[in-house]
């Protein structure tokens, strides 16, 4: 895609050990374009995708694989960890992200799927080419989101892969800029979303985190909006926590309650930040 990290270096010294690899230049510029001349000149059944700032499991293909021959799914959303320094920070972005993935693994569970990530994927080659229209090749990203709405807008079977041998690992963001531009970049295709299901959802979780900032401020003047603030807070820390611990063991976190808390007293802020700030200014572009 002609980015400038070494993926093509580590390739074309992968093609030495392993000569069926093929190393494609695309014409176009991105992730979205490279997607898009990888798939068409594929020969396979089914695409599986990753980023190349990840690390899959030793059987991660085999895994997809046999999941899919059992299950023939237009789409599989796969499990993504992230990997980072042993601190503070890393901890709760972690959490941060777990929830990410594990609402997406419960919403795709009852047969509502409204989030992935392209970085663990996998999808039927003939479900893409019948949803390339819909992918809005004019944003950076969202090669991902916009397909699984495509699909599930057709009535395409969509399964969450559980399985411990399924995972890539990525790593952390390395400073909170860097994290908050990375969800600025997700958040700012949120206009192209046409799938109620999604949208409610997003709208919820704002609406929560708005009226936690405003009765915050607002406790500061009056005693009564400090009960509704702390009813509200401890509601959903708890509710937080209780989802966070029946995922623990297969996202391998220990310490939930103690640091779901520290991670509640920022969400709100970072929330509305991201939300606001994207629809505000558009990402620069990325490679």
């Amino acid at each position: 895609d002609h980015s400038v990290d070494a993926t093509r270096n580590y390739i074309k010294t992968a093609q030495a050990l392993y000569p069926k690899i093929q190393l494609i230049d695309a014409v176009g510029y991105g992730k979205k374009n490279a997607l898009k001349e990888g798939i068409l000149q594929s020969k396979g059944n089914l695409i599986i995708t990753t980023d190349a700032d990840c690390l899959p499991s030793y059987h991660w293909l085999e895994s997809i694989a046999c999941f899919q021959l059992k299950n023939n799914c237009d789409l599989i959303i796969c499990p993504v960890k992230l990997s980072g320094k042993d601190s503070f920070y890393t901890y709760l972005q972690i959490l941060e992200f777990t929830s990410l993935v594990a609402s997406a693994a419960g919403a795709a569970g009852v047969g509502k799927p409204i989030l992935c990530n392209g970085a663990n994927l996998a999808f039927k080659r003939n479900a893409w080419l019948k949803s390339v229209d819909d992918l809005h090749a004019e944003e950076q990203s969202g090669d991902d989101m916009f397909l699984l709405e495509s699909i599930k807008k057709r009535g395409g079977k969509i399964n969450f892969l559980k399985s411990e041998s399924a995972f890539v690992t990525t790593k952390q963001s390395n400073t909170l800029l860097d994290l908050l531009k990375q969800r600025r970049r997700w958040s700012s295709k949120s206009r192209f979303y046409r799938d109620w299901q999604l949208i409610f959802t997003a709208l919820e979780v704002f609406a929560i985190c708005l009226l936690l900032l405003v009765w915050g401020v607002l406790s500061f003047y009056k005693i009564g909006y400090l009960y509704i603030f702390s009813a509200l807070f401890f509601f959903k820390y708890f509710l937080d926590s209780v989802f966070l611990s029946t995922v623990s063991k297969f996202f391998q976190l220990n310490n939930i309650w103690l640091f779901s808390f520290f991670l509640s007293l920022v969400y709100p802020f970072y929330i509305v930040f991201v939300a606001v700030s994207s629809m505000l200014v558009k990402p620069k572009a990325w490679k």
